[in-house]
């Protein structure tokens, strides 16, 4: 352990530096040129750093996707990280202050993938990686649902014995993540009959009326205990407030732990029936993420991470959190996938988002012990 701590030790400037150029490459997910523009600066740092050429999956729409593959062996880990960002442009300024580096995704989670090549390195370097083959995967869509990279994901994770997604740690105690909710994202679209507010009030049937009680009704299957919750983000309709309104149309985001519970839900929501007569209901969506679940396996290997932990010198503890990641495909497949091993920090899609950029050599030199005892 103290080989792999000495040597990020010794290299955490130009560690801090090449994480400080990645941030600096914006690569918000709506913008094909920016992404590509920062992937290609990771594609050079791989090439630099571990010797290695990309397989480049070619996305019209979307940034590339990009796979490099490190060592061979019988063990095969698949480490999953993505460089796309919720940020515009020149929205969040970078800066470190305080012992703490700002700026549009360093900690969702550009920090995370410049943590686990550097600990790959100092594997590397050190003649430690034995007898394993490590593939990177990191995707340009995963803050729009993976709807490009899922085939690819889960591909490679039917491949892998494990599955190390370097997201952000859980918030304020720098937890691992055993289990994350499913995502389901659902639309509902109202119809109902228009007429004159005033003079014909009695022969409009309205649909605004009607998606404020679907609101209520759906948002009231909130349920803490069980881990489900519903919530209405977006509502639309009407077209003046002196005519009833024929249509209304709202977004519905469920979360959910289990696959039995996405299911109950996803009938739910499609089965729908109108509180008024002469409403016509329709929704569309479902499930985008199945949930991460607490599993055996998933338990393993954070046991083993713990002890990479102790041996690097902190407490890892582990976390079951609300929020999905690619990992979600991977666990649901029944592969090992451990989630939030990146560096700690706080503040993922919010204006203060940052990294401790103190913890950034020790959690290098963490994953690379985890990795050399997998």
């Amino acid at each position: 352990m103290s080989v792999l701590k000495d040597f990020v030790n010794k290299n955490k400037a130009q560690i801090q530096e090449d994480l400080i150029n990645v941030v600096k490459a914006e690569s918000p997910t709506h913008d094909k040129k920016l992404v590509d523009e920062c992937g290609i600066l990771l594609i050079d740092l791989f090439k630099e750093r571990l010797g290695a050429d990309p397989y480049v999956h070619v996305q019209v729409e979307r940034g590339n996707h990009l796979c490099f593959t490190i060592g061979k062996g019988s063990k095969k880990i698949l480490i999953l990280g993505h460089f796309d960002t919720v940020w515009e442009k020149g929205q969040l300024p970078i800066r470190i202050k305080d012992e703490k580096f700002y700026g549009p995704g360093v900690l969702d989670m550009k920090a995370g993938i410049i943590q686990s090549m550097w600990g790959v390195k100092a594997l590397c370097d050190n003649n430690m990686l034995h007898d394993k083959e490590i593939n990177f995967l990191l995707t340009s869509d995963e803050e729009v649902g993976s709807g490009t990279s899922r085939d690819i994901i889960e591909e490679r994770a039917k491949e892998s014995d494990a599955v190390l997604v370097m997201e952000t740690p859980d918030s304020g105690t720098g937890a691992a993540k055993t289990g994350r909710k499913g995502v389901g994202r659902y639309h509902l679209k109202v119809k109902g009959k228009s007429s004159h507010a005033g003079a014909h009030h009695e022969e409009g049937v309205s649909a605004i009326k009607e998606l404020a009680q679907q609101i209520i009704h759906l948002e009231n299957m909130t349920d803490y205990e069980k881990g489900t919750t519903v919530n209405t983000g977006v509502i639309s309709g009407g077209r003046r407030s002196n005519i009833v309104p024929d249509y209304a149309e709202a977004s519905v985001d469920i979360r959910v732990k289990t696959m039995e519970e996405a299911y109950r839900m996803g009938q739910i929501l499609t089965t729908l029936k109108p509180f008024t007569p002469g409403i016509e209901l329709e929704v569309e969506g479902g499930m985008n993420r199945p949930p991460m679940e607490r599993t055996e396996t998933n338990v393993e290997l954070f046991h083993k991470a713990r002890e990479a932990a102790l041996e690097t010198g902190f407490q890892l503890e582990e976390s079951q959190v609300g929020g999905a990641s690619d990992g979600n495909f991977t666990a649901a497949l029944g592969v090992p996938t451990l989630d939030g091993l990146g560096v700690p920090g706080e503040g993922p899609h919010a204006e203060y988002e940052h990294i401790l950029i103190n913890e950034l050599p020790g959690r290098t030199a963490f994953i690379a012990n985890f990795i050399k005892n997998l």
